[in-house]
């Protein structure tokens, strides 16, 4: 089923498995949603594909919906196929201030509706942990991956320590070195680079992350390399393009030759964004979780 976050995702998943797609009839009355199943649903093992991108409190409510409206049909078992989960960044409460754990509420409350989640890439392995329900915790690593390949006199970067062992697998995997920036967030929207960890001169900077928010972590990576000898034309790659307002104009104001994002929210209508698409990963979960048989090869890795 395509909830209405990201119908063109739910599309290309069905294509790529061969499955039939049901959709919900989504109507925005004057003081709230409504939400109808147009299907029979009862004795069914029903995937609701929906991320949550910004904003995610929108999406989250539509998924509680859908899922609520297809227990009441009698569905047998409903996964939440959520390539994006919302509010993934909040997963602790930062330097120990009075700050809600978002990413547990979520958790909390996805878990009240559906028998299991499917994720891509969360922002922490630990979040699966918060989940009462079972989670299969997916990875975008070998689709983007196969669009690196070829790549040469680069070194990869993680922008941050965060990053640092995604940016290990992807130079493993490349034949390539590897260097991590070491950042400091000064503000939401602002982040500041500080010691480079490994050589750059000379090579072209590979940087991978989970995902592309706001954009100043890309910007404040790719000038601390700039500024260490790495060339220009810099490759960027990451699972989610969530691309706050600003993004994409800081992005394309730096020597920037390839943005790579997956699939896993809406993505912007932007020249300069190159898509990998997640349906075939999605699809091949989706017909082994049915058919009771293992995700190996597509789990994402702890």
């Amino acid at each position: 089923m395509a909830g209405g976050a990201h119908e063109a995702l739910a599309h290309a998943v069905a294509d790529a498995g061969g499955f039939e797609l049901i959709d919900a009839a989504l109507e925005q009355l004057p003081d709230a949603e409504l939400v109808e199943l147009r299907h029979e649903v009862r004795g069914a093992d029903l995937y609701v594909i929906q991320p949550t991108p910004p904003p995610p409190e929108a999406h989250l409510f539509e998924l509680m919906l859908i899922a609520d409206a297809a227990r009441r049909g009698g569905v047998a078992r409903i996964t939440g196929v959520v390539p994006y989960l919302g509010y993934s960044r909040q997963d602790r409460r930062a330097g120990g201030r009075r700050t809600a754990v978002g990413a547990r509420v979520v958790a909390d409350m996805l878990a009240t509706r559906l028998d299991r989640v499917v994720a891509v890439d969360l922002h922490t392995p630990a979040i699966e942990g918060f989940f009462s329900c079972a989670v299969e915790h997916l990875e975008a690593f070998p689709v983007i991956l196969e669009r690196l390949r070829g790549t040469t006199d680069a070194t990869v970067v993680a922008p941050d320590l965060g990053a640092a062992k995604l940016a290990d697998r992807y130079a493993s995997a490349l034949g390539l070195p590897f260097a991590v920036v070491h950042k400091t967030r000064t503000s939401g929207t602002e982040v500041a680079a500080g010691q480079l960890t490994g050589s750059v001169a000379g090579r072209i900077p590979v940087i991978v992350d989970d995902m592309i928010t706001t954009g100043a972590t890309v910007a404040a990576a790719l000038r601390a390399v700039l500024a260490a000898g790495a060339r220009p034309g810099a490759i960027v790659a990451a699972t989610h393009g969530l691309f706050a307002p600003g993004a994409l104009d800081l992005l394309s104001s730096l020597p920037v030759q390839r943005l790579l994002v997956t699939d896993s929210v809406p993505p912007p209508p932007h020249p300069q964004v190159e898509l990998v698409s997640l349906a075939r990963t999605l699809a091949q979960a989706i017909e082994r979780l049915h058919d009771a048989r293992s995700l190996e090869g597509l789990r994402a890795q702890t």
